[in-house]
């Protein structure tokens, strides 16, 4: 075996770093996607896909890992992830527009800062709370936000602010003052090393002791406090760090749009978009959130210029992946391939499959059947 290959449990890993190391299947997908982040810029430019939609899913999918620390590791359900995204957004808008801040690092570092100490704040109210009590709380927080944003005039009411510093070209980027075109495109790099770097980070965070104590957490808080974990602390930093990534993506966003707006960043369904972007992808999974931020934007985004009913093909993809991809669309891959190739080696297992789902249909109908009459007539 090389140094980039080691054999655990009698399979060969490749080792990307000391402690990162991926099966076969793993490291083929990771260089798919890599790749793939790469000649984005290429693929829309020959086919219909939209640049822009892709980037703000990315962006979205950043906020969505962040979301994960919680949701995965210490199972809880935030309801107003929007506001650190928010916040980001919106901090670099105001330098921008009412400081004349130019530099678009420090705008971005401004937005991070921002959603950092309003996630220090929320965090130290929320931190002890559990299920619907804190999933409320946070939604909470979120929508007084929302309406202080919405009703000030230094924000500008629900028209919003422009990050523009001199109310007219975009902010320099690494101290370049680009055209349309190419500020477009170095921010879609930067994005995509940020990304990079940003996952990184946080699987080396979940599999370190912090990690481990976060898992210990969401399993059993009495048992994690008889073993000594401060839960509280220990929930709040992670709901800090999961405010640092909203407050990342939001500031990038910002950074794309050029124009932030309360119903575009603060409002309560972008928290709900945000929580089932880390669904859709796999919460299970690292990039999960990612597939799923690229997946959700692009229907919201680009499904209403080719479809009239829209809003049903997003309710459908959600009814898909709850019935069918329970554990999200990279989650499950592994799962679909195995499957896949059962069937190539035993074809009889595709009748047991159509026996299953037409059982499934007929208990879901019967038990719709069964909810009207129960509404209608008031007996079963």
């Amino acid at each position: 075996m090389s140094r980039f290959l080691v054999d655990r449990d009698g399979e060969t890993h490749v080792r990307l770093a000391e402690g990162m190391e991926l099966t076969k299947s793993q490291a083929v997908l990771a260089a798919v996607g890599f790749v793939a982040l790469l000649i984005v810029p290429d693929i829309t430019r020959f086919t219909p896909l939209s640049f822009t939609a892709i980037h703000r899913g990315i962006l979205f999918g950043l906020a969505a890992v962040g979301l994960n620390l919680l949701l995965r590791h210490t199972e809880l359900v935030s309801f107003g992830h929007a506001a650190f995204f928010g916040v980001g957004a919106y901090a670099a808008a105001v330098l921008a527009s009412q400081f004349d801040v130019s530099s678009g690092l420090l705008l971005l570092l401004g937005g991070v800062l921002a959603a950092t100490t309003i996630s220090v704040l929320i965090g130290y109210f929320v931190a002890s709370y559990l299920d619907i009590y804190f999933a409320l709380l946070t939604l909470a927080f979120n929508q007084v936000l929302y309406a202080f944003v919405l009703q000030s005039g230094y924000f500008n009411y629900s028209d919003g602010l422009n990050v523009r510093p001199d109310g007219l070209n975009p902010p320099a980027l690494f101290g370049l003052q680009l055209s349309s075109t190419g500020y477009e495109l170095v921010l879609y790099y930067f994005t995509v090393v940020v990304l990079i770097v940003s996952l990184l980070v946080m699987w080396k965070l979940v599999n370190s002791p912090f990690g481990r104590a976060l898992d210990a957490i969401g399993q059993n808080r009495t048992r994690a406090r008889f073993v000594g974990i401060p839960v509280e602390k220990y929930v709040w930093v992670a709901f800090v760090i999961s405010g640092i990534y909203g407050g990342l993506a939001g500031g990038l966003f910002a950074l794309l749009q050029l124009h932030v707006s309360p119903e575009a960043t603060l409002y309560a369904f972008v928290s709900g978009e945000i929580l089932f972007m880390a669904i859709l992808g796999g919460f299970g999974t690292l990039v999960g959130p990612v597939i799923g931020g690229v997946v959700l934007v692009y229907l919201l985004v680009q499904a209403p210029f080719y479809i009239e009913y829209y809003n049903a093909l997003t309710g459908l993809t959600l009814l898909a992946v709850v019935l069918f991809l329970p554990e999200g669309i990279l989650g499950s891959i592994p799962k679909i391939g195995t499957g896949l190739s059962r069937r190539r080696r035993d074809p009889g297992l595709l009748r047991e499959d159509l026996a299953t789902i037409g059982s499934s249909l007929r208990r879901g109908v019967s038990r719709a059947v069964t909810t009207v009459r129960i509404i209608v007539f008031g007996v079963n």
